[in-house]
């Protein structure tokens, strides 16, 4: 199993020094990859927590990635109807060449309507937009020169370089069409809040559809917050998970005051729980 830690790029905690130090922090202890989150027009209703201060998650990961060698970067997730296409695209392009390949791409629907708002988005086009832009990223991906001829994105024929190696795709979300968006352009599933017995499912209906299409099986993704005290808990947790078939589990941290409490945080996971799992 691999595991990945979420870095704070919003509130007190979003400063210059700080994430330094977490990915800093992440990569020396072992941990498989670091992750931001992405919120880009916070309603003054919704800042708890953040006082409304968030930075941009692809630019946040490419100073991470000038800061560390080895762990992958991840987004949990990228709302991909907030962006254009193409222009996501040649960002995730330039992020993963200049990364030496070490992007995840969790993408997601999005949720919060005033943000759709505020950015001149319809909320109602969401999934849409999402399935167009996940075609238009493969397709990218895939060849030097491209053009696109959907309902929602249009292009005429264009070079696509640099064209490094695709990054994986972590398809968020829950329900049927999260299930049938993993399908059709995933390499995983990083579903919301299932249980052990209900990811087992999932897992099924992924080998009997995998095997109709003729793909590989998406992996599975879960999460969850640290917790402390005597650390067995969390390891009979993540066994659970694991057991039901999670490949990667990716930790949340809370909102640790400042560095030092992130770090001794990741090292008492990766010292006390990693090698039992």
């Amino acid at each position: 199993m691999k595991f990945g830690v979420v870095i704070r790029n919003m509130g007190p905690q979003s400063t210059r020094e700080t994430i330094a130090a977490c990915a800093r922090a992440v990569e020396d202890a072992g941990f498989d990859a670091a992750f931001v989150v992405d919120h880009l027009a916070i309603p003054p209703d919704q800042t708890e927590g953040s006082g409304g201060r968030y930075l941009e998650p692809l630019m946040t990961l490419a100073f991470m990635a000038g800061i560390t060698q080895r762990i992958r970067l991840g987004i949990s997730v990228l709302v991909l109807p907030y962006r254009p296409a193409v222009l996501m695209a040649k960002q995730v392009a330039t992020l993963q060449e200049l990364s030496g390949g070490r992007v995840i791409l969790g993408a997601g629907v999005g949720w919060l309507r005033q943000e759709f708002e505020t950015l001149g988005v319809d909320p109602r086009k969401r999934g849409a937009l999402t399935d167009e832009t996940l075609e238009v990223f493969h397709t990218l991906f895939a060849n030097d020169v491209n053009e696109y001829a959907g309902k929602l994105v249009k292009f005429p024929p264009f070079v696509f370089a640099p064209r490094p190696v695709r990054p994986p795709v972590w398809v968020g979300g829950s329900g049927p069409k999260a299930l049938e968006r993993t399908l059709r352009f995933g390499d995983a599933y990083y579903p919301i809040g299932l249980k052990p017995p209900e990811l087992v499912e999932v897992q099924s209906y992924f080998r009997e559809e995998a095997e109709k299409r003729g793909r590989a099986v998406p992996e599975l993704i879960v999460g969850g917050m640290i917790r402390e005290g005597v650390p067995d808990a969390m390891i009979d947790r993540i066994s659970a998970y694991r057991d039901a078939g999670a490949d990667f589990y990716v930790l949340g941290m809370g909102r640790y005051p400042d560095a030092d409490t992130f770090r001794r945080g990741v090292e008492r996971f990766a010292t006390q729980v990693m090698p039992r799992l």
